[in-house]
């Protein structure tokens, strides 16, 4: 009697774990891949499943929701020999589970090498300047390089982002050594220009003058002439004018000579024996 309700135990603990085996409720948001005896069976979906206990084993869980990968930063040569360095990020779903666990050893892995292989590729063949400033460019050119790759181990590329590409750390010393140097010539040539622009002006300034002066000069012979003119119309063969006019101008220039008060000038006339009997008729 005993072993009977042992065996009855035994039985009823038998049944209640294998149809807690044999049922399975899978998330939303995730598929489970069933083996039977080692080889792929069903990928069983969100809700209530139903499986054959000790025979079907759930091997995989995967989820279907969008996964982001981080892909590590590496150092990338361009076309013109210049060193880089570019991360990015991807974003992929995979939609058939059987196809990513079976497909490929680890398909995290190998998406991320296979992004980095292509990020090396396609900017190998950019210059620098096209490199950093084309990232709508060569976030399209990795898309389509690394889509059919990966859609054979059924995953979707949803999209990938280049997150960061900037010259190494020796290329931007170089580059802001040229800049610097590009800056200093743009400053030199300014200077040069402009100081060929004020000699100019300066020249031209002289030239204007020196035609005033010129002119000026002109002018004034025209009217020294025409004075003169004048002038012997006015006095003819007449001798007192003219030496009036004469003694005038030379008693203006002497009044000229004696205007400071430190002068120390002593004038004495040119015809001194005639000055002297002047005096001496005058007292007679």
């Amino acid at each position: 009697m005993g072993g009977t309700i042992m065996v009855v135990i035994v039985i009823f603990v038998l049944v209640f774990i294998s149809i807690f085996l044999g049922i399975r409720i899978v998330p939303q948001g995730s598929k489970h891949v069933v083996q039977r005896l080692g080889k792929y069976n069903k990928t069983l979906g969100p809700g209530l499943n139903i499986i054959i206990p000790y025979m079907d084993k759930v091997a995989y869980k995967i989820t279907t929701k969008d996964i982001v990968l981080d892909i590590p930063s590496q150092e990338v040569i361009t076309r013109d020999n210049a060193v880089i360095i570019a991360n990015a990020v991807s974003y992929i779903n995979i939609v058939s589970p059987e196809k990513a666990v079976y497909g490929v050893e680890n398909y995290i892995i190998a998406i991320q090498n296979l992004v980095q292989t292509s990020l090396r590729s396609i900017v190998g063949e950019m210059d620098l300047d096209d490199a950093l400033s084309s990232r709508d460019e060569i976030k399209s050119k990795l898309k389509m390089a690394i889509s059919d790759d990966i859609s054979d181990w059924g995953i979707t590329l949803k999209t990938v982002e280049i997150q960061d590409i900037n010259p190494s750390q020796t290329m931007q010393k170089a580059m802001e050594e040229q800049a610097a140097a590009e800056r200093q010539r743009r400053a030199t040539v300014t200077r040069a220009d402009g100081e060929k622009e004020a000699a100019i002006l300066e020249a031209d300034g002289r030239l204007e003058a020196s035609k005033r002066d010129a002119k000026a000069k002109v002018v004034l012979a025209e009217a020294t002439q025409l004075a003169i003119q004048k002038v012997t119309e006015a006095i003819q063969d007449k001798e007192l004018p003219a030496t009036y006019l004469l003694g005038e101008k030379y008693v203006d220039a002497i009044k000229d000579m004696t205007a400071t008060e430190n002068s120390k000038i002593v004038l004495l006339p040119a015809d001194i024996p005639a000055a002297v009997r002047g005096i001496m008729n005058v007292g007679k």
